[in-house]
């Protein structure tokens, strides 16, 4: 573990970067969850005021991503994936806690996110201070058709 977290490189994306994005999404979101967004989606987000990607990448290659934004002194994370064969290897927390310390450099008091009640991400979120403030029933529809509950998060940010 300790291996993959020295070496991961987090550099700031771009538009250009959504065949990477794209590439990223199909393979880390499972469509059974309807959770992935589009390329053209994540294109629209990212020319809105206060919205940032984050990439991460192992000697080159691709590794993970988040896309945020920022409005006022709220920061919310729209979307972290991590590659399925680098998951449990520290990307995703690296990932997390960039993303917070960008939000917190932007002006940002606090961070909200949605995710899947049921997505093993929660344990991550949970162990980086974050707490379950709302519950959204059937908010992710499957490619099957099936609903799934997503919870609201929430961390505030110490102003020491």
């Amino acid at each position: 573990m300790s291996t993959v977290f020295n070496a991961l490189d987090l550099r700031p994306g771009g538009p250009g970067d959504m065949g990477l994005i794209a590439a990223l999404m199909a393979d880390a979101f499972d469509p059974a969850f309807g959770e992935a967004w589009t390329a053209g989606q994540c294109l629209g987000i990212l020319s809105l005021p206060g919205v940032w990607l984050t990439l991460a990448s192992i000697d080159g290659v691709p590794a993970g991503f988040s896309l945020a934004r920022i409005t006022l002194d709220e920061a919310e994370l729209l979307l972290l994936a991590t590659a399925p064969q680098l998951r449990r290897c520290g990307v995703g927390g690296r990932l997390l806690r960039a993303t917070m310390r960008d939000a917190q450099t932007r002006g940002a008091s606090k961070i909200h996110l949605e995710v899947r009640a049921t997505n093993p991400a929660v344990n991550l979120y949970l162990r980086e201070g974050f707490i379950k403030v709302g519950e959204r029933r059937d908010y992710y529809r499957g490619h099957d058709g099936r609903s799934h509950d997503a919870h609201s998060f929430l961390r505030s940010f110490d102003n020491n």
